[in-house]
């Protein structure tokens, strides 16, 4: 629904979104249900490479619900981990691109001079803190599921951020990654253990959602 009332306000030439919610509660969308009843469909008839033995989601609504939907008949036990929420905007939360410009101009040049990686909001996130909540969070699964294949349900920026830290690949690379692809709702990113580091092995993939009669959407990078 958040994507819903994004795309309202670009067309309106807005500068916030008509959606009275925290970011934490806004709920799927009829579509955003579908897609994740098709993943569900998917993984359900997946090769046991692909199984999931842990499951782990933000607890954001949109996340969690999806996950629900997608693990409803796997018998996996669903844990809520808040290091996969969506990245914090602070203040701009709620804003298009347009409303920044014009209630924080100052900003606008700041983010501009630090660059989208080290970039803060005030009272958010930059990327960088998004990566240290993923490196948390990858210390405890090395120590407490190791050899697992643990499935994620999370949000663009913190995708990224496992991109980051799990294959060691720079600031440069990532956000050009960023600039090249848009990561659709309800897609697959897969990385799978090399030896010592991982290696990307599926990104952004829709073949869950292209399978069904559900829509391919995406969201448009923040």
């Amino acid at each position: 629904m958040g994507n819903r009332a994004d795309e309202a306000a670009r067309q309106a030439g807005a500068e916030r979104l008509d959606l009275d919610l925290r970011d934490a509660d806004v709920e799927l969308s009829p579509t955003g249900q579908e897609q994740a009843a098709a993943v569900g469909r998917w993984m359900a008839e997946a090769e046991d490479e692909w199984r999931p033995s842990v499951v782990l989601s933000s607890p954001y609504r949109r996340a969690a619900d999806t996950a629900r939907v997608a693990v409803r008949d796997g018998g996996l036990p669903l844990q809520l981990d808040e290091r996969l929420r969506e990245r914090d905007l602070g203040v701009f939360d709620g804003l298009t691109g347009r409303g920044i410009r014009a209630r924080y101009p100052e900003e606008a040049e700041r983010r501009t001079k630090l660059g989208k990686f080290y970039y803060q909001p005030p009272s958010g996130e930059s990327w960088a803190d998004v990566v240290l909540r993923v490196r948390s969070l990858l210390t405890d699964l090395r120590h407490g599921y190791d050899g697992e294949r643990v499935w994620l349900f999370t949000h663009q920026a913190v995708i990224m951020a496992f991109r980051y830290v799990l294959e060691g690949i720079d600031e440069q690379r990532l956000l050009e990654i960023d600039r090249e692809v848009q990561i659709p709702n309800a897609s697959l990113t897969r990385l799978v253990r090399a030896g010592d580091r991982f290696e990307l092995d599926t990104f952004a993939d829709t073949r869950a959602v292209e399978a069904t009669d559900a829509d391919v959407t995406e969201e448009e990078s923040a």
